[in-house]
């Protein structure tokens, strides 16, 4: 599989990561074995996974698999969200972030953390309390990178001047939501991302489910993520995104491609993107997003694709300029 510099760091990751989110939840120990070693056998290094993950039973399922390669791989892991009925066992404070770290190195039976993701913003704590933590932690070499998910790119924006202000290590990797039919990354995060060369893992780029072909406005399977769970069914619950998700299926099988191939090779093929991270229940799942790793996405199809889901605004919103409409006129209507 294709290899691709992580950002500044000068890591080499796979051009696909796995994530684990399903380890010790919808897969049991024997599937997440399974599929770790068909990511193994299919040249995937990058495993991302996080504390919160079925409770702390994916890190610890992740660390039993790696024992005998940890040096082989990279390894990905995240603070943020509760971990416990307390107050504190929450957000991006030092008192939080320190014993999360703690615990994560004892599950994933590791002396490091490649990359040590804060998972969430933190409106609470100041971000540069999180960010001096976060220094403290790579300083004693129980991290070795920091990243960020589910950020705005005005906390990113942030969050990089702080580090060079303050002399902390830098974000040099964000993790946000990218999909045909969730595009609104391209508008300021993934622009700033390409500027100050961060890499890019980006999540769910199959969309919980909805662009693997099984949805539309008519029919949708029994069970699944977009049907048993109350946040991805709101997440992707707007009509235009069955519409599209249809509209991408009927695409897909007039390519005789498997959708959930294509719609992994569309987000792989953007150039802001340093890997999507794909994720299954089963190895049945899992290899229709492996063979995104093989596939050549030409520009052609890229853009057939693209057109099938609305472009978000631009970030000034002059969708005129968007579209190439120069300014013409008197000055008066030059705003």
């Amino acid at each position: 599989m294709e290899l691709k510099l992580l950002g500044k760091t000068g890591i080499r990751v796979s051009k696909l990561c796995f994530g684990t989110m399903s380890f010790g939840g919808a897969a049991d120990e024997a599937t997440s074995a399974a599929m770790y070693r068909r990511c193994r056998e299919a040249g995937i290094n990058f495993f991302d996974c996080a504390n919160v993950y079925s409770a702390g039973a994916a890190e610890e399922i992740l660390g039993s698999l790696i024992r005998d390669e940890r040096d082989e791989l990279v390894i990905a892991t995240k603070v943020g969200f509760p971990m416990g009925a307390g107050i504190n066992d929450r957000g991006l404070s030092r008192r939080h972030m320190l014993a999360s770290v703690e615990a994560s190195l004892r599950r994933l039976g590791t002396d490091r953390i490649d990359l040590l993701f804060m998972h969430t913003f933190d409106p609470e704590t100041p971000m540069e309390e999180s960010l001096r933590a976060l220094s403290d932690i790579v300083r004693s070499g129980k991290a070795l990178h920091i990243g960020v998910s589910n950020w705005a790119a005005w906390q990113i924006a942030k969050g990089l001047g702080i580090s060079a202000k303050e002399g902390l290590p830098e974000i040099v990797c964000i993790q946000p939501m990218y999909n045909l039919v969730k595009r609104q990354a391209e508008v300021e995060i993934l622009p700033l991302a390409q500027s100050e060369n961060v890499g890019v893992i980006s999540y769910s780029p199959l969309g919980g489910g909805l662009l693997t072909g099984k949805y539309s406005k008519a029919t949708k399977p029994r069970s699944g993520r977009l049907v048993d769970n109350a946040m991805y069914a709101t997440r992707y619950g707007e009509a235009q995104y069955l519409e599209t998700a249809e509209a991408f299926a009927a695409y897909a099988a007039s390519r005789g491609t498997a959708p959930a191939t294509l719609a992994v090779a569309w987000v792989a093929a953007n150039p802001a993107i340093t890997c999507p991270i794909i994720g299954a229940r089963n190895l049945e799942q899992l290899e229709d997003s492996l063979a995104a790793g093989a596939f050549e996405l030409s520009e052609e199809l890229y853009q057939e694709i693209t057109a099938l889901s609305p472009t978000p605004p631009p970030a000034t919103d002059r969708i005129e300029e968007q579209k190439g409409v120069a300014y013409r006129g008197s000055k008066e209507n030059y705003k």
